[in-house]
């Protein structure tokens, strides 16, 4: 039971920080975002849910694979730390990017994502390797996304 509830606890959280950027997203994509200038590669607007969606769950797996290795670790507690820390900038990117439409900012703040992704997967290694692997999609994803901020930013710059 308790092995179920962290791991209900865990996908819960990182879809909840996933769809609070809904609230800022959705209203924005159909106005605001569909005037800006968007490079040759930008998917198509409907990928993006379904893919984030696979993504935080693929994290909130990750994440209570790592907490059912005891948060009395501080190597469990300072990995969990550093996941926080990327799921934080990950909620904050969409009220920046869509809510206040700042694309530099958002920038900046998709770079520190993916430095804390990165960083989080180097811990999360050292103490369950498939843990790690489950957030090599997310990476991906957002070195996808830093490319696409960057090139939306500086064509409308």
């Amino acid at each position: 039971m308790v092995k179920f509830l962290r791991y209900f606890l865990s996908i819960g959280i990182c879809l909840v920080a996933g769809g609070l950027g809904t609230i800022f997203t959705i209203s924005s994509i159909p106005t605001w975002y569909a005037t800006l200038n968007k490079p040759f590669f930008s998917p198509p607007n409907y990928l993006f849910g379904p893919v984030w969606t696979i993504l935080y769950i693929l994290m909130g797996v990750s994440l209570a694979l790592i907490w059912q290795k005891g948060i009395k670790k501080k190597t469990v507690r300072d990995a969990m730390f550093l996941f926080g820390i990327q799921l934080l900038l990950n909620a904050l990117w969409s009220p920046v990017f869509f809510g206040a439409k700042n694309l530099f900012l958002a920038l900046i703040i998709i770079v520190l994502m993916w430095i804390f992704i990165l960083k989080t997967i180097l811990a999360f290694a050292k103490i369950d390797k498939t843990a790690s692997y489950l957030l090599y999609p997310y990476i991906a994803w957002v070195s996808f996304a830093t490319i696409l901020n960057f090139s939306v930013w500086f064509l409308n710059r």
